[in-house]
């Protein structure tokens, strides 16, 4: 099995690596194993999503899925296997998925992709599976607009939040509340994507960090002494849930490596990633986390597994770009 050098995120890895996985999961598994160079791995990881591939060009779906974005989180690592391999199949695999995102994916009047096949739905989720591979492959513009497009249904300038799905034919939110994995989805994309494209037209870069960083702080108000959240971050009574500590970890570790966030962040961002931790069992599950597969109760995920191991890989970065100055 490779082996991340720490035998907590060892555990980690392997109980994901055992886990079914559905598309975006197969993907962030690909993300994290890059980000800890694991290249070997995760050219297997592209392989095993290119053999799932829709005709459509959805990556890592079986028959009858009716996600239209999440395959997109496959599409990093597919690219990776692209150019280590040489392999034309990577290369055309992800032609076909970008093919599909740009042009032929559901979407509203004014390009917003709708998450599902089946309904006109705008997710929160959406911007982690699509915005950071727009932005890798050279996309910055549209990966912006998906951005913009998101944050004009599902933000509330009021509190700094994202609702968690909006109806585009009701033209208003589906899930109203604060889900708090959703607000990590949209600060880890943003993150990744600044990470991936480091060069931007005008002020668009800025203009993304700062909005991650506004979300960031909306929702450490929500935190408790235990250092987790509930699940609906306004919703006290909520299961106190760990993986929105770990995609908030990762995507303020991620602003300090990068150099959009101060380095006072770097402390929180770490303390995030500590209180998650401590709900790793015997076997390397992340416990307690939103859970496969309905995320509507406590439980385990291979997402929460392969966002454990990005905050892990997050943290070297930033800790290895303080240490340089």
């Amino acid at each position: 099995m490779p082996t991340t050098g720490d035998a907590t995120a060892d555990r980690v890895l392997l109980a994901l690596l055992t886990m079914q996985r559905e598309s975006w999961e197969q993907g962030i598994l690909g993300q994290a194993l890059l980000d800890l160079g694991l290249d070997e791995a995760a050219v297997l990881v592209a392989d095993a999503a290119v053999t799932r591939q829709r005709p459509d060009g959805r990556l890592g779906e079986p028959a009858g899925s009716v996600g239209a974005v999440n395959g997109a989180a496959c599409g990093e690592v597919v690219r990776h296997a692209s150019r280590r391999t040489g392999d034309r199949r990577y290369g055309v695999a992800l032609d076909a998925q970008l093919d599909w995102l740009t042009r032929r994916a559901p979407r509203a009047a004014d390009g917003t992709l709708f998450h599902l096949l089946d309904g006109r739905q705008v997710w929160a989720d959406t911007i982690y599976m699509v915005v950071p591979l727009l932005a890798l492959t050279g996309r910055t513009e549209a990966a912006a607009a998906q951005v913009a497009g998101h944050r004009r249904r599902l933000y509330d300038a009021r509190t700094g939040l994202y609702a968690a799905r909006w109806d585009e034919d009701r033209g208003e939110p589906d899930r109203p509340g604060p889900w708090g994995t959703g607000n990590g989805w949209v600060v880890a994309g943003i993150a990744r994507a600044l990470r991936l494209a480091p060069d931007w037209p005008g002020d668009l870069r800025a203009e993304l960090a700062g909005h991650a960083e506004e979300v960031l702080t909306a929702c450490l108000a929500y935190r408790g002494a235990d250092g987790l959240f509930p699940d609906v971050l306004d919703e006290p009574d909520a299961f106190r849930e760990a993986n929105t500590a770990q995609l908030l970890g990762y995507a303020a570790l991620t602003g300090v490596a990068d150099g959009w966030l101060a380095r006072s962040w770097f402390e929180a961002g770490a303390d995030l990633l500590a209180a998650a931790a401590r709900r790793i069992d015997a076997y390397g599950r992340v416990t307690g986390v939103s859970g496969a597969p309905d995320f509507e109760r406590p439980g385990t995920s291979p997402e929460a597994q392969a966002c454990h191991l990005l905050g892990h890989a997050a943290l070297r970065r930033a800790g290895a770009a303080l240490s340089a100055g």
